[in-house]
């Protein structure tokens, strides 16, 4: 007859033989994905350090990071030349006629004088001489400022520098031909001040 203790501690051996079986094959599967893992991790961190290596010895971005700094420089060089500018062209529109109305107060000076020279003159010629010499300074201030009067009586009509408030029909001038200068123009430099008006001739 079969012990039934012996076929018990058998049993028992048995299970206990599966169970190890179990855990060992539970610590190897867990083994192999800890190794699974890492050797995800070591190839994440190898990309990483080759992309970063890549990034580093890229030419291009070198260069563009080189340019993109050039280009910094240069708009903040044209902004304070910008600003420059701008502040020198407000001087000299604020500015500008300092030395033109330094010279007209000698003008002024001379004004002066002679109102009180003519105040108890009665001798017309004596008040002639004096605005005359106080007209001869005032042109002459004028003329060194780059004041200069367009041409006109016998020129050739040019609507550039003249307006032609008249005509006159007449065959004694050529067809064109500025006969009598209404108004004095004035130019400074190449630039027309006010034109002249003048009295043109044409055909009868």
């Amino acid at each position: 007859m079969e012990n039934p203790f012996k076929k018990a501690v058998d049993n028992a051996n048995e299970n206990k033989k599966e169970d190890m079986n179990v855990q060992e094959q539970n610590s190897t599967i867990k083994e192999d994905s800890n190794v699974e893992e890492e050797e995800v991790a070591n190839e994440q961190i190898d990309a990483a350090n080759e992309s970063q290596e890549q990034e580093e010895k890229n030419p291009y971005q070198e260069k563009y990071e080189q340019l993109n700094n050039q280009y910094i420089r240069l708009a903040a060089d044209f902004d304070n030349y910008r600003k420059r500018q701008e502040q020198e062209r407000e001087a000299l529109l604020k500015y500008g006629a300092e030395n033109t109305l330094k010279k007209m107060l000698e003008v002024l000076d001379n004004f002066e004088r002679g109102l009180k020279a003519i105040a108890t003159v009665e001798d017309c010629e004596k008040v002639k001489e004096c605005y005359n010499l106080a007209y001869k300074n005032f042109t002459d201030v004028l003329t060194k400022a780059g004041l200069e009067t367009i041409p006109a009586e016998g020129e050739i009509f040019d609507p550039n520098f003249h307006e032609a408030v008249m005509q006159t029909p007449t065959n004694e001038k050529p067809e064109h031909t500025i006969i009598a200068e209404l108004q004095k123009g004035y130019k400074l430099g190449d630039k027309v001040l006010r034109p002249t008006l003048v009295n043109v001739a044409t055909q009868e």
